[in-house]
């Protein structure tokens, strides 16, 4: 079956006097995993439920293919969001759950779901109310990764979770995609843990799209220079940076660019690569 690629055309979301989502366009391509990353408050969860018309944009509109997904059942049919909001009666039970996703979703992967629900901790006659945060996170993660949808939007998918347990579904995750590829998109604070599992990255920061590559291409261009503070600052003259951190007459500076190989490396100057964490912070920490 041939996938389109889901098409985010200069989305905005406007409430009142206030843009939540500014001019957002950007392609999520098929089978590829994806980091959605942000701020608090930077509107990744609002852009999600614009996705899934759960939330109308202001202006702009998503596609699949040449088909307006905006009251579109069918294209809406292939993408499946994973939210914190509990949209459930209290008195759910989990197996209910499993049901429903089966009903709007079709062929949904009971045998793999039940699984993974052992391996959580949970009976299928729990009530969803009644479980921990960390469970009911649990019983969407499970719901989301056998869900027969192309495109899965995860927003916070280890709220509530010890590591073990997100070590369990980043595991779970990892299988999944390996045995039937679809595109999965992380919304996680947790940026140091996902760095391995995510292909592209998209940074969402005050409204706007300000990173959308692969993550090694970033990375690549990501560099911490350090040493003593005249030395780095002379070194980094003329180029983007972006943080810096000072103790004392150390200094740390973070550059998001290509560094000029032509200028020499001073010797008390030591210059490595950014993780995905630090790159994060040192492009949104303004």
């Amino acid at each position: 079956m041939t996938v389109n690629e889901l098409m985010i055309n200069h989305v905005t979301k406007r409430y009142r006097r206030h843009t939540v989502i500014d001019e957002v366009s950007f392609n999520l391509a098929p089978a590829k995993i994806y980091g959605l990353l942000g701020r608090n408050g930077a509107g990744k969860s609002t852009l999600l439920n614009i996705i899934t018309n759960r939330i109308f944009p202001t202006s702009g509109m998503v596609a699949m293919g040449p088909q307006n997904v905006n009251n579109n059942d069918e294209e809406l049919g292939k993408i499946y969001l994973m939210s914190e909001s509990n949209m459930y009666p209290k008195t759910t039970r989990v197996k209910r759950m499993l049901s429903d996703a089966d009903r709007f979703y079709g062929k949904f992967d009971f045998a793999n779901a039940r699984r993974m629900l052992g391996q959580f901790g949970i009976n299928e006659k729990d009530r969803f109310s009644n479980l921990s945060t960390g469970q009911k996170t649990a019983v969407k993660i499970t719901i989301a990764l056998n869900v027969n949808a192309q495109y899965v939007l995860l927003d916070e998918p280890t709220l509530g979770l010890d590591v073990n347990y997100r070590e369990t579904f980043y595991r779970e995750l990892l299988r999944t995609y390996s045995e039937k590829p679809r595109t999965f998109v992380l919304s996680t604070h947790l940026i140091s843990e996902v760095q391995q599992l995510v292909e592209d990255v998209l940074i969402l920061h005050e409204g706007k799209i300000i990173v959308n590559e692969p993550v090694e291409e970033l990375l690549g261009r990501a560099f911490l220079v350090s040493g003593p503070a005249q030395l780095v600052d002379e070194y980094t003259a003329g180029q983007t940076t972006t943080d810096s951190q000072t103790i004392g007459n150390l200094k740390e500076t973070a550059v998001i660019g290509e560094l000029d190989a032509l200028r020499p490396i001073p010797d008390q100057v030591q210059i490595k690569h950014l993780d995905l964490q630090r790159a994060f912070t040192a492009l949104t920490n303004h």
